[in-house]
């Protein structure tokens, strides 16, 4: 038995055609051209309000080394262009320098104040947002590559230029007022220590002076004393000896008057004394011994008694009390202790202190004119821009056309898939009603 059943046409796919979908945007060109349109010119309109931002910047480098040669030949102060330059940064990185420069330049500042706010709060907004500090990257460090950089951005209505460049020489002027303070106090240190030192050079010499002054006034006194004590030993010597010679010439009388001696006369004599001397006879006596002192004769031997027994000072006896007397008369001034004690410029005899002297007047001498110190070299210096960085109006204005033309896109493509489905759901529909008739057509003709 034969059918003449014929299988329903497929419906057709979810698949997007391209061709369709190209046709249908460009039935609606006029919707895509209108939102890329809207959203262009509200890209312009924002780009042509919002308010213009510009961005400036300076650049510092080391200074050359005889800018800063009149500082370290000073021997109390070395500062090489490196460490200036850092010094420099620092003062531009540090929150007191800036804060000082904005409380110093009020007019510049003016578009950074709020009402309600304080000056402190406008500067926090201000040092946070507006100005950066560029350091050198610390893996090229070399004489070429050291730099620090000042940027700023600032809304228009701002004398950016000014507000850099100011700051720059603030930032170095504060640096420099800083290095003079620091020159004035080292200088004020290093004096009031050459000072102390001289002050104790003429202390210990003020203390040996007077040390050796009381030396040899020690050694006068106990020479004075030594001298005195020899010269009353020497005296009670000499008395004594003149009391001996007293006692030897009482004795020498009384036995030149037993033997009846009135004259001197030599024992030869005095045993011829019976012969009778023959006139024309000249003695001569040879003897190695002493002749004993009672042969001087009875009238010379008082009369050296009286003299004896009548002298009041044996001083003249003995050369050594006259020798004594003349080193007592030296020692009654000491005239080396007499010229120390009378000096009157007593610094001109401190001994080592000649460096301290030379240091202390170069000191006093040193003149360097910081004003004229130059830091760094200022390399760059902010100029005004030509354009501002912010807004991009023509990459704004791009931007919304690009995104309405998108969005158009968008709108043309949901409508397509939005008819496509539809047309699709009613397709299928039809095929499932032709299939379910068909099928009952072929179940009626066999029975």
């Amino acid at each position: 038995m034969s059918s003449s059943f014929r299988a329903p046409p497929v419906p057709p796919s979810d698949e997007i055609d391209l061709a369709q979908l190209l046709r249908a945007a460009w039935l609606h060109k006029k919707l895509i051209l209108g939102a890329s349109i809207v959203f262009g010119s509200l890209a312009g309109f924002y780009a042509y309000s919002v308010v213009p931002e510009y961005e400036v910047s300076s650049v510092l480098r080391p200074a050359a080394i005889n800018e800063l040669d009149a500082l370290n030949r000073s021997e109390i102060y070395q500062l090489p262009p490196s460490a200036a330059l850092i010094r420099v940064g620092a003062s531009l990185e540090s929150y007191d320098t800036r804060l000082g420069f904005f409380r110093s330049n009020p007019k510049l500042f003016q578009a950074f104040e709020r009402p309600g706010r304080t000056l402190e709060q406008s500067f926090e907004e201000f040092n946070r947002n507006s100005i950066r500090l560029i350091l050198t990257d610390p893996k090229k460090v070399d004489a070429l590559s050291s730099f620090i950089g000042v940027e700023m951005t600032y809304p228009k209505g701002v004398d950016g230029v000014a507000i850099i460049n100011g700051f720059v020489d603030y930032a170095i002027a504060t640096e420099r007022d800083q290095i003079a303070g620091d020159l004035r106090v080292i200088v004020k240190n290093r004096l009031s220590e050459l000072k102390g030192k001289l002050e104790a050079a003429r202390s210990s010499y003020q203390i040996g002076k007077e040390a050796k002054i009381a030396a040899l006034r020690e050694s006068d006194n106990l020479r004075r004393a030594q001298l005195q004590d020899e010269l009353k030993a020497l005296r009670a010597q000499l008395k004594a000896l003149r009391g001996d010679r007293i006692a030897q010439l009482t004795e020498a009388i009384g036995i030149a008057k037993s033997l009846g001696i009135r004259k001197p006369t030599t024992p030869s004599s005095l045993g011829d004394s019976d012969r009778a001397s023959s006139t024309g006879t000249m003695r001569t006596e040879i003897n190695n011994q002493q002749i004993p002192l009672y042969f001087m004769g009875v009238e010379a031997l008082e009369a050296e008694r009286s003299a004896l027994a009548q002298r009041r000072s044996d001083d003249f006896t003995d050369g050594r009390i006259a020798q004594i007397a003349k080193e007592l008369q030296l020692l009654q001034a000491n005239r080396e202790a007499e010229v120390l004690g009378r000096r009157d410029n007593e610094d001109i005899f401190l001994g080592g202190v000649e460096s301290l002297r030379a240091e202390e007047a170069r000191l006093s001498a040193l003149s360097i004119d910081i004003s004229r110190l130059k830091l760094v070299t200022v390399d760059k210096r902010a100029l005004e821009p030509l354009a501002p960085i912010r807004p991009k109006k023509t990459l704004i204005i791009l931007a919304g056309l690009a995104l309405g033309l998108l969005l158009g896109l968008a709108v043309v493509l949901g409508r397509y898939l939005f008819e496509t489905s539809g047309s699709n759901s009613r397709n299928r529909l039809r095929a499932s009603s032709s299939l379910a008739g068909a099928q009952l057509s072929i179940a009626s003709r066999e029975k």
